[in-house]
């Protein structure tokens, strides 16, 4: 991508500038001491024995994250031996860094005063996403997405971002300056995970749901509806109706089918074949934790609202075709189930397990677990359905764990503002193509907050994907471990709800103690 400048800032959080350095040159950039040159889609600097910084951006910066995935190669043998990133760089001696050492992660104030430090264990050959965050006088640094240092200091107002290498060499990536101050920090540095080159291995078939994590003790989280389904009216399913208890597939689908409102509770697996045409103002809830679906395709489809609920079912993914399918559809809550399907060589034997097309609007998407499974979550069904698309497709992913999806979880095309916030990703990695999120055909989405652990690319944005043009993603304070980096790509529409995200740091042990059936 080529460097990019954003004048103005919208009313949610903006990227002021970036540069992933894939068109080959650095242009923009000013360079003090060391040998500096864009190379193989990087910033790289190679020498080990200067104080050497790189410059870029307005000098009128205040409030700001400088972010950028950072590499060391070689550490010197001077004191002063770091690398790491910079903020409110008024020139190349006085600016604030954030730095790694082989022992430590510092806050500076220029090269070599230390303002704050937190033992951490920097080796070479391994990649860290650095963050500096300067708010009025307070500096906060994050290693992977977890603060871990910080410190107060007035003496920088405003500057220009940076990058510093200093008696060190490495190379740079993926530089990103937004105009959001920094997050309150922890006081435990992270601990850095060995990079891996295995690929976990398919679990064979099997007719019963995979367990979720046990619960443990946890601090609040956010409980009921949030995000888009919340707007616009709300989404309330079945309530006021009757309920009902269904024992089979074919009670199940009946009771889905007809008019009129109610609570649809299932007991038990059921198993069908077939799509079920759930109509409006149902909520479909499995009872227990070793209820659900298996064989079915649910189908929301033409209707507004349609206000549908489906809560608390194991849902076996259906071969061929998707699991749930919405189409033409909005107001839809799909809160806490536990999704799975086994992962055949035939990468289509599994289409969609949540896809949302022809302009599906106000949909949330949380706490729910989805494993083992390859095209996820479809948002936007083609290239070339703008006309219908536009102005909707505006979805909310929250406290979801995805494990083992390989792709599209979500991709999105047209949707604003698609919102993808304290998710937790997991061994995304089968080969070269998985990732976790895609942002395509002037998308915007929002990826706040969320954790990588194994993934092979969080996010693509800039570069498009597979043949599709380039989407919009802002990334704010997410966790990546032995994973690709989140790309980013201009500014996105603010999110009319209220909504609390969790410190990134936090996600992981909150979701997996929560997520999935039987946690309501």
């Amino acid at each position: 991508m080529a460097l990019a400048f954003v004048i103005t800032a919208p009313a949610s959080a903006a990227t002021l500038f970036s540069d992933d350095f894939s068109d080959g040159n650095a242009n923009g950039w000013t360079t003090s001491g060391g040998s500096w040159s864009a190379s193989s889609g990087a910033y790289v600097q190679t020498s080990g024995s200067a104080s050497a910084k790189a410059l870029a951006g307005s000098t009128s910066w205040t409030t700001v994250t400088v972010s950028a995935a950072v590499r060391p190669t070689t550490f010197g043998s001077s004191t002063s031996r770091g690398i790491g990133v910079a903020a409110r760089a008024q020139s190349t001696s006085n600016f604030y860094a954030l730095v790694l050492t082989p022992t430590a992660v510092q806050i500076r104030k220029g090269a070599t005063t230390t303002l704050a430090s937190a033992a951490f264990a920097a080796t070479t050959g391994t990649t860290y996403t650095l963050s500096l965050s300067a708010t009025g006088s307070s500096l906060v640094g994050s290693v992977n997405g977890t603060p871990v240092v910080s410190a107060s200091d007035s003496s920088y107002a405003a500057g220009r971002a940076g990058l510093l290498s200093n008696y060190a060499a490495g190379t740079f990536d993926n530089v990103v300056v937004s105009d959001v101050g920094g997050p309150t920090p922890t006081s435990a540095a992270p601990t850095s995970a060995a990079p891996t080159s295995s690929t976990p291995t398919s679990r064979p078939p099997t007719s019963a749901p995979p367990t979720s994590a046990p619960p443990t003790s946890q601090p609040p989280v956010p409980t009921g509806l949030v995000g888009w389904a919340s707007q616009a009216g709300g989404t309330t399913g079945g309530a006021g109706g009757s309920t009902v208890t269904v024992t089979t597939w074919a009670d199940f689908r009946t009771q889905a089918q007809a008019a009129g409102a109610r609570t649809i509770l299932v007991s038990g697996m059921l198993a069908g074949s077939g799509t079920v045409e759930v109509t409006a103002n149902k909520t479909i809830r499995g009872v227990g934790a070793s209820s659900g679906l298996s064989g079915t395709t649910l189908n929301i489809e033409d209707m507004s609202p349609a206000n549908v609920i489906i809560q608390n079912l194991n849902i076996r993914g259906v071969p061929g075709t998707d699991a749930i399918q919405i189409e033409n559809a909005d107001h839809i809550w799909i809160d806490h189930n536990t999704m799975w399907s086994t992962i055949e060589s035939d990468v289509d034997f599994y289409d969609g397990m949540i896809d949302i097309t022809h302009a599906g609007d106000y949909i949330t998407v949380s706490w729910n677990i989805i494993r083992d499974h390859w095209k996820t979550s479809l948002v936007g069904h083609s290239d070339g359905n703008s006309g219908e698309d536009t102005g909707h497709l505006r979805i909310t992913y929250h406290h979801n764990w995805f494990d083992r999806t390989f792709e599209r979880s979500p991709r999105v095309r047209f949707g604003e503002t698609v919102h993808v916030f304290n998710n937790y990703y997991t061994n995304i990695n089968n080969n070269t193509s998985s990732y976790a999120i895609a942002s395509t055909m002037n998308a915007g989405v929002l990826v706040e907050g969320n954790v990588f652990e194994n993934v092979q690319q969080a996010c693509w944005s800039a570069s498009g994907y597979a043949d599709s043009d380039p989407g919009r993603l802002v990334a704010r304070d997410n966790a990546l471990t032995n994973s690709g980096p989140c790309e980013t790509n201009g500014s996105v529409a603010a999110v009319p709800y209220s909504y609390t995200a969790q410190n990134s740091g936090t996600v992981k042990a909150t979701v997996t103690a929560q997520a999935g059936v039987g946690k309501i």
